[in-house]
């Protein structure tokens, strides 16, 4: 299993609707994230600076990197683009974080 952690950034006075869409993901988008290997994902807030933190185990980063060429989840993330900074295929705006500790 291998552990991805990353930082994504809201738009301001985006807190509550962000957390809106995800609690009422959309099934098959749930579904697009299992088929491609993620599990126990959590996204964090920090209400100070609109600063996501995401944190995701994928069985094969491989396959899971797959999921962006789904049609699902690029509607995904034209739907989240108005409310977090995206890039031109409205993907967002992330920075991968590199692991320096873990305790099993």
């Amino acid at each position: 299993m291998e552990r991805i952690a990353s930082i994504m950034y809201l738009y301001e006075g985006q807190q509550e609707e962000y957390k809106k869409r995800h609690d009422e993901l959309w099934p098959e988008m749930e579904q697009a994230l299992k088929e491609h290997g993620a599990s126990n994902y959590s996204i964090f807030l920090d209400p100070a600076t609109d600063i996501l933190f995401a944190y995701l185990e994928v069985a094969d980063k491989a396959t899971y990197d797959k999921i962006s060429k789904t049609e699902i989840c690029q509607k995904w993330w034209a739907y989240m683009a108005p409310i977090m900074k995206s890039n031109e295929d409205n993907s967002p705006v992330s920075k991968d974080l590199v692991q320096v500790f873990y305790l099993a």
